[in-house]
Order: C-alpha cells, then sequence, then structure tokens
C-alpha cells in the first residue's frame, strides 16, 4: 500500500506490503520499530501473543504518548498483561493491522503527536 501525504515529521512511512516497509529512500525488509524522530530499528519476529512489558520497554524510553502496534496482514490481539503494561505506564497502546497502523502513525506525527510505532511485515 503506498501513501502519497507525508507528515512533517522526521519520520514517515511512504508504502508498507510483504516486500517491506519504504521510509524516506530505504526499504527495510523486517519488523520495525519507528517514532516521529527515529527509526528505533528492526523488531524481531516474535508473535504478537508472546509480546511482554520487556520487549517494548526499550521504546518507552523515547516517552511515546502512544504506541502503535501494527500485527501484519491481519489484526491480532495483543496480550492482556501488556495492554495493562502500558496502561499503567500512562501510554496509550493502539493495535491494528500495519497497513492501517503506518497510516494512523503518519496521521497522528502530522498532528504533531509523539508516537511510536512497531510494523510487522504483512505477510
Amino acid at each position: 500500500m503506498r501513501f502519497t501525504r507525508e507528515p512533517r515529521t522526521a519520520v514517515a512511512v511512504r508504502s508498507i506490503g510483504s516486500n517491506g516497509i519504504r521510509i524516506g529512500d530505504e526499504t527495510f525488509t523486517s519488523g520495525l520499530v519507528i517514532t516521529t524522530e527515529r527509526i528505533v530499528g528492526t523488531w524481531p519476529a516474535t508473535p504478537v501473543a508472546e509480546l511482554t512489558e520487556e520487549h517494548v520497554v526499550g521504546i518507552l524510553e523515547d516517552a511515546p504518548e502512544v504506541l502503535i502496534l501494527g500485527t501484519g496482514s491481519t489484526h491480532e490481539f495483543a496480550p492482556r498483561d501488556l495492554v495493562f503494561a502500558l496502561a499503567r505506564r500512562s501510554v496509550g497502546f493502539e493495535v491494528m493491522d500495519s497497513a492501517a497502523a503506518a497510516r494512523t502513525f503518519n496521521v497522528l506525527a502530522g498532528e504533531g503527536r509523539h508516537v511510536a510505532a512497531i510494523l510487522y511485515l504483512p505477510r
């Protein structure tokens, strides 16, 4: 899926698909963690159902208002313990398929919100 409008931030998702995630002129061929300011790095292929607070603690060091989890081609529910851990830290948490997550990231970033996203590649 290609996006045409880019937010005015350091990082914007230009497209996402099974072949990769395009940010700027670079295409990443594995899962990715991004914030509005930077590309944090690749994301391991940990199944969504196995995610814990320990997996996201490094992302939370950037103090995002919202963490978006893009679960690939289809929506998967995040583990309940992870949802509660993020609520205790007062971090908004949204889970959706990766294409929707990329669009939401771009919209929130364009609004000037401090947002982070974990994007699994669609398969």
